[in-house]
């Protein structure tokens, strides 16, 4: 578990005492331990010395096989933090970093009650920074993914034909996906939009037929051992009218100029700049409406935020989407993404499917 071990030195170096971390993905990312809790609490304690996951008693053999890590249990008419509190020893009085991005007010509370800090610290950033830099291991896992989306989008090409339905094309995708080993899911609900049901940068697939000479907006991703992928094509049934080959050409012109920008030490908001730049120029920037990206890792849309405020520059070992888009009302939306690797002295493209 070298995150975990990386952890355990930060903590050290910095003086930080305890540490509470209760986001699903963090404890996964820290000890190998995935679950959903839904309400009930999973958590992962962490000092200098230890650290021990609190789950619900059904997940303790489950969490044990996957972390190796001390484990604690609850019932459900147990206090998951009143047993946490006496089976761990957690002192009175402690420093506690926790998740305040993900923390309710009532788990807060539950917090202050049991475990009786001191102070309560915010351990976001600092673990946003460990999960932006990419292991060699993570890369990997990262140009599988990718290279699963992009036969996501060659099967959903191959089922285009007259009449079909967006919500057909996304079941033939999934179904198609999720039969591959190591593929636990899809990375959020498949987008398939055709024509002017594109326009909204977020549509959701239903019973809009495929009519000819129309575009095809794919936007998919896939959790491979964990680690996410998501790429966006806009693909041409038919051929479709000039106004929108037009804007299909801009779009994959701004994601070129993007990327083409891509190495350590250029600011994030600069990469943003190329692609809006360039829109804008072409009369269609009030028609490009959200950031050009995001990070992607064991979450699909993580640290960093790539946007024209992002003053932080790339590092080597960073992974992020770069999709720029054109939605014209009513008429036709297109998105062109990629997942980008930052090298050592460039970029790598994760995403291969013809654009």
């Amino acid at each position: 578990m070298k995150n975990l071990e990386k952890l355990t030195a930060y903590m050290t170096e910095q003086n930080i005492t305890h540490a509470f971390i209760t986001t699903p993905e963090n404890i996964n990312y820290f000890s190998g331990f995935l679950s959903d809790p839904h309400e009930r609490l999973t958590a992962l304690y962490v000092t200098q010395h230890k650290a021990s996951l609190i789950v619900p008693a059904m997940e303790v053999n489950d969490a044990i096989n996957a972390s190796n890590l001390n484990t604690v249990g609850y019932s459900d008419t147990e206090d998951a933090f009143q047993v946490a509190k006496r089976q761990l020893e957690i002192p009175d009085g402690a420093v506690m970093f926790i998740e305040e991005e993900h923390v309710t007010v009532k788990r807060e509370k539950a917090i202050q009650l049991h475990f009786k800090p001191s102070a309560l610290q915010s351990i976001d950033q600092i673990i946003k920074d460990m999960r932006n830099i990419k292991s060699e291991d993570e890369i990997a896992l990262l140009k599988q993914a990718a290279r699963y989306a992009d036969q996501a989008v060659e099967t959903g090409v191959a089922a285009l034909k007259i009449g079909i339905t967006e919500a057909e094309v996304v079941q033939i995708i999934e179904s198609e996906m999720k039969r591959i080993e190591g593929i636990s899911d899809m990375s959020f609900s498949t987008m398939v939009l055709f024509g002017d049901h594109a326009a909204s940068p977020h549509g959701t697939p239903g019973g809009r037929t495929l009519n000819e000479d129309e575009y095809v907006l794919f936007d998919l991703g896939v959790i491979y051992k964990g680690y996410c992928s998501d790429i966006t094509r806009t693909v041409a049934f038919g051929t479709p009218p000039q106004l929108h080959q037009d804007i299909h050409s801009i779009v994959t012109e701004a994601n070129k100029r993007a990327i083409a920008l891509v190495k350590p030490g250029v600011p994030i908001k600069d990469i943003d700049a190329a692609a809006r730049d360039y829109i804008i120029s072409k009369g269609y920037g009030d028609y490009f409406p959200h950031r050009l990206g995001h990070g992607l890792g064991i979450s699909v849309h993580e640290f960093p935020d790539i946007s024209s405020s992002n003053e932080n520059t790339l590092q080597a070992g960073m992974v992020f989407t770069i999709e720029p888009g054109i939605y014209y009302p009513e008429t036709v939306g297109v998105r062109v993404e990629d997942d980008i690797l930052v090298t050592e002295d460039g970029y790598e493209v994760l995403t291969s499917y013809v654009k």
